[in-house]
């Protein structure tokens, strides 16, 4: 079902990106941030393996805590734009849809996005696209979903992860005891296998 809705996907959203061509380069991404306690805890152990991520940020998130957000960049990750607050582009006019991601690109400054949910309609992303670099995904963990274990949170990335994957984790309370569980794992998963943690450079 997923692999449908992702391929319904593609064919609605032509101008984007679904993987990197890199043959032994991985692509760690974390959505919604920053998030006081969840964001220093991912630098963290990121640090730790010496691996770097692209974090697609809420613009009104990198507003209410600044100097979070600044220590995602001093650490040396990308940024991209994930809205200023987390619209769905469902329901909503061309002209909010894009006031909102424009709200978020003045504090931002990424030529990066990521629609949140995916929810967007296909006139939305042809408008975004024409200043937007946008970033889809070859996985997505389902970190956030609460019905799910830990484990098999983590088989849902290492079972179908290989070089030019772009990896969805998210960086909020609500994930943090599936993404942390999980991303220690497939950090390991990637250092075993010699291949390295990269930022998205399009």
């Amino acid at each position: 079902m997923l692999k449908i809705v992702d391929r319904v996907l593609k064919q609605m959203i032509p101008d984007s990106t679904w993987k990197i061509d890199d043959p032994n380069g991985v692509y760690l991404t974390f959505d919604d941030g920053p998030t006081p306690g969840v964001t220093e805890w991912i630098l963290s152990t990121l640090e730790k393996y010496d691996a770097k991520a692209t974090f697609f940020v809420l613009g009104k998130n990198a507003e209410l805590y600044p100097d979070l957000y600044q220590k995602i960049l001093a650490a040396g990750h990308k940024i991209g734009n994930h809205t200023y607050s987390h619209q769905k582009g469902w329901g909503m006019s061309l002209e909010r849809y894009i006031e909102d991601i424009d709200c978020a690109d003045d504090i931002l400054k990424s030529e990066l996005f990521r629609p949140p949910y995916a929810r967007v309609t296909p006139a939305q992303m042809r408008a975004v696209a024409k200043r937007y670099k946008i970033v889809m995904w070859s996985i997505v963990s389902h970190d956030y979903n609460r019905r799910f274990s830990p484990q098999r949170v983590l088989h849902n990335v290492i079972d179908h992860i290989e070089p030019g994957s772009i990896v969805v984790f998210h960086d909020s309370d609500k994930a943090f005891r599936n993404m942390s569980y999980a991303l220690k794992k497939t950090l390991e998963f990637i250092k075993e296998r010699g291949w390295k943690s990269k930022i998205i450079e399009l």
